[in-house]
């Protein structure tokens, strides 16, 4: 199965790119993916997308086709053929 993630600010300039086709198993999750980009991309992705205990950062944004997986099963969701994850740096404003 292959899917899309989308890179933005700090972690494009990480990856070098502002996006990427992955190929996965038929059964893939959103913890998985981040998993394979996690071995691909090495300390440097780690460090920003993972805190000192290992889980995801609370301060990112995950996107599947534009919908929040808060909204869906968190990082166990489950991810489809041709789907877009976008990970989003925190979003200021004011």
């Amino acid at each position: 199965m292959k899917v899309i993630v989308k890179f933005f600010t700090t972690l494009r300039e990480i990856v070098g790119k502002p996006q990427e086709q992955v190929e996965l198993p038929e059964i893939a999750t959103v913890d998985r993916l981040l998993q394979h980009l996690r071995k691909k991309y090495g300390k440097e992705f780690t460090r920003y997308v993972y805190n000192r205990t290992g889980t995801v950062q609370g301060h990112l944004h995950f996107l599947i086709n534009g919908k929040s997986i808060a909204t869906l099963q968190g990082f166990n969701t489950k991810l489809k053929e041709n789907d877009i994850l976008a990970i989003l740096p925190p979003v200021g404003g004011g």
